[in-house]
């Protein structure tokens, strides 16, 4: 199919639909996603100056929108998920995504092709759809295209059927092996929260597109990139892959102590409340137990009898090592546990167990630059919201916030018109076509 329209289009440099800001400013992301995966990745780079066009479904939306719990409009008349609130800084287009229904559609995305850098998608099923990858990247070479799915599309191989199945972040938990070693040795496999899959998956995606574009920015070509969810969770993996390739060694579920050194391990407090220690190395170890009130010169607490391997941690002094552990914090809160061991001359890592109230109360977080951050939000009615901020943190491009998330649609006329060239009279004309609304 061909359309002069598109075909004529000239390049706009980003950023043209939103204000200049951050590292990413100049790069311009077409995404088209729902849920968490992409739309993340998407929203990361959004938060540093990339111009992010989300490509949403006419009158719906992106459905992760409808998830409970929600945050209400002052009127009470609107309402929308808490989790999408935190969506900040991107357009807002309509638009039906069946081509083989809709040749206006069709025409619109080769435009929005022709004048991204990226082209983020987590759709999966995009040859029903009637887009086919390797004409958007002849309309536009220096295009990236990143795939996101659960397990993968059958051109970067695998059996067919299997990339064809549905995923959800726990599916991608359990396929990828992430699943398999959280818990305890005696109990079942757990699930994650929070969506550790989907949002592991989306920094994935989110490097993909800066190494795919860094590449195009050096004289490379644009090219397609493959992300499978269950991958991702699999290379996260990392050391036990090894193991059990060379050594034949099987990791699996250690509950709250780190098998293979010590001290390593999680405990309850004086007040109920549950911190971890960890030492790793000679050094480290001698520290930790002067705080502990122990002598690591002598025999009985030797790092290489009691904290240097998964024997020496399974010894019987090992065992009493860490049953001395278990009442070091158990006569102490977890304050003062981790007080004592953060000083200079001890200098143990000790962390305790929080919750985001938790976070929110202490002044260190929001001493922080730009941790908690408001914004309106015009889904919303411009309603003020607060969310956590900008991670990581640049001294000379900061990230920023120039809008809260709009209603689905929004911003499709300033597309249209404003990037694609499309007349009043144009638009007007696709209107009640299902094109996008």
């Amino acid at each position: 199919m061909m359309s002069a329209k598109w075909a004529d289009l000239v390049k706009k440099q980003a950023p043209y639909l939103i204000p200049k800001y951050g590292p990413l400013s100049g790069m311009r992301i077409l995404l088209t996603g729902s849920i968490v995966a992409a739309p993340f990745g998407a929203q990361l780079a959004a938060d540093f100056g990339a111009e992010v066009i989300h490509v949403e479904i006419p009158g719906l939306g992106d459905s992760y929108r409808t998830q409970m719990p929600a945050i209400t409009s002052e009127d009470g008349t609107k309402q929308m998920a808490a989790a999408f609130c935190q969506k900040r800084n991107e357009l807002s287009l309509a638009l039906n995504l069946n081509m083989k229904k809709s040749p206006e559609s069709y025409d619109i995305f080769c435009g929005l092709i022709k004048q991204s850098d990226v082209w983020l998608e987590n759709v999966v099923w995009l040859d029903k759809l009637g887009i086919d990858p390797k004409e958007m990247l002849r309309i536009n070479p220096k295009l990236v295209i990143v795939h996101v799915s659960g397990f993968g599309r059958p051109q970067f191989g695998g059996n067919p059927e299997i990339c064809d199945r549905p995923s959800y972040d726990p599916i991608g938990q359990c396929e990828g092996g992430l699943a398999n070693m959280v818990g305890f040795p005696d109990g079942p496999p757990i699930y994650g929260q929070p969506f550790l899959s989907d949002y592991l998956t989306a920094v994935y995606a989110w490097g993909a597109m800066m190494a795919g574009y860094i590449n195009v920015l050096k004289g490379g070509m644009g090219q397609e990139i493959d992300i499978a969810q269950v991958e991702t969770q699999a290379r996260n993996l990392d050391d036990h892959w090894a193991c059990y390739m060379n050594l034949g060694i099987e990791k699996s579920r250690v509950g709250n102590r780190v098998p293979i050194f010590q001290p390593a391990s999680m405990h309850k407090c004086k007040d109920g409340r549950y911190a971890f220690i960890g030492a790793f190395g000679k050094a480290a170890y001698d520290r930790c137990l002067r705080g502990l009130g122990l002598d690591p010169d002598l025999p009985e607490w030797d790092w290489e009898a009691c904290g240097r391997s998964k024997e020496a941690v399974d010894s019987p002094r090992g065992q009493a090592l860490y049953a001395y552990l278990e009442k070091w914090f158990s006569e102490r809160t977890a304050q003062e546990a981790q007080d004592w061991l953060s000083q200079p001359q001890f200098k143990t890592p000790v962390g305790i167990v929080k919750a985001p109230k938790d976070m929110y109360a202490d002044p260190h977080w929001h001493s922080r630059v730009d941790n908690f951050i408001k914004y309106k939000v015009p889904a919303l009615d411009d309603k003020e919201v607060e969310a956590f901020g900008f991670v990581p943190k640049f001294m000379e491009t900061p990230g920023e916030v120039w809008r809260g998330y709009p209603d689905v649609g929004y911003d499709t006329e300033k597309i249209l018109g404003g990037l694609l060239d499309y007349s009043p009279e144009e638009i007007a004309a696709m209107r009640g076509k299902g094109v996008f609304d």
